[in-house]
């Protein structure tokens, strides 16, 4: 799945969900917001998406009339499309701007906003003129390149204060970027905007790099405790062999010389392995103790052998 792909599905599925005037108002009050341009003297909108240029020409036809958006594309290479909308004519813009109480560009005030249960789609409409998704099987981002400080603020404000979503801010290119990296406020953003499925996806998704993240550890984990063993055997091996050329095996006491000739033998047994070998048998700590005074003496050894 590729970045463009998830955002796309997400924001095709936002606008399969709305299925009433009033919904499809305050989406589309929020994709004039973020729009291009938005004034009087012009509104545009581009989009790479034609689900998102069908609905913004549908809509704006619906309120200002059948003549009012002039429709073009541009070919960007490797198959892909910008694709322009412009509401034609002073008059259908006005309709347009009062139709949504825009009076000062995209200074819109609260008042302004549809009621509060048609917040989601008004998010929506945002999210579907600036909004982006990273494609979650690689990391998790999901942004709005806003194109006013304030209206980032207001954003935030309404996702924070309705929804207890805290979004983060950065500045990147003179655009105001609202964003959010948790994978749980992603989830929650995009369910809450009406991409039920794709939430459900982005979740699965989690679950399994989680799952496979928490496997990986624990492989880890388990190949490093085998590579100290090995190399601890290989130190006690090579410690019984220097007692064994320069003292004897059978000079050692008999609960020393047992374990030494049991290790020997068994490169492969871990301490449990090694104590539960034994007669009679041995704690895990009672076996690394033999061990480390094995580990003694040959230390002894080599360290007179310095001294000659």
């Amino acid at each position: 799945m590729s970045e463009q792909s998830f955002s796309k599905q997400v924001k095709e599925e936002i606008i399969s969900k709305i299925n009433s005037v009033q919904k499809a108002d305050a989406c589309l009050f929020g994709i004039l917001l973020c729009a291009n341009e938005l004034g009087a003297d012009e509104i545009t909108l581009l989009t790479e998406t034609q689900t998102i240029a069908d609905f913004f020409e549908l809509n704006v036809k619906r309120i200002c009339g059948e003549n009012s958006v002039e429709f073009t594309s541009t070919d960007r290479g490797s198959g892909a499309a910008m694709l322009s909308l412009t509401v034609k004519g002073a008059e259908e813009r006005a309709k347009l701007l009062e139709h949504f109480h825009i009076v000062d560009g995209r200074h819109c005030s609260k008042p302004n906003y549809p009621k509060k249960s048609l917040y989601p789609y008004m998010t929506a409409g945002m999210f579907l003129a600036c909004g982006s998704l990273s494609d979650p099987n690689k990391n998790y981002h999901m942004e709005f390149v806003m194109p006013e400080l304030h209206l980032c603020n207001s954003l935030g404000l309404l996702l924070l204060d309705n929804y207890e979503l805290l979004a983060k801010h950065v500045e990147r290119k003179g655009k105001q970027i609202l964003y959010f990296k948790e994978s749980e406020n992603i989830i929650d953003m995009i369910a809450m905007m009406g991409a039920t499925s794709a939430s459900f996806d982005l979740m699965n998704i989690k679950i399994y790099k989680d799952m496979r993240n928490k496997i990986n550890r624990e492989v880890n984990c388990v190949n490093a405790n085998i590579e100290k063993s090995i190399r601890a055997a290989e130190k006690q091996i090579a410690d019984i062999e220097l007692i064994d050329e320069k003292l004897g095996i059978g000079s050692l006491p008999d609960n020393l010389r047992e374990i030494a000739m049991l290790r020997y033998e068994n490169p492969d047994y871990n301490l449990g392995d090694l104590g539960a070998a034994l007669d009679p048998p041995i704690s895990r700590s009672g076996a690394n103790h033999r061990l480390q005074k094995l580990a003694k003496i040959a230390e002894e050894l080599r360290g007179a052998e310095g001294e000659k």
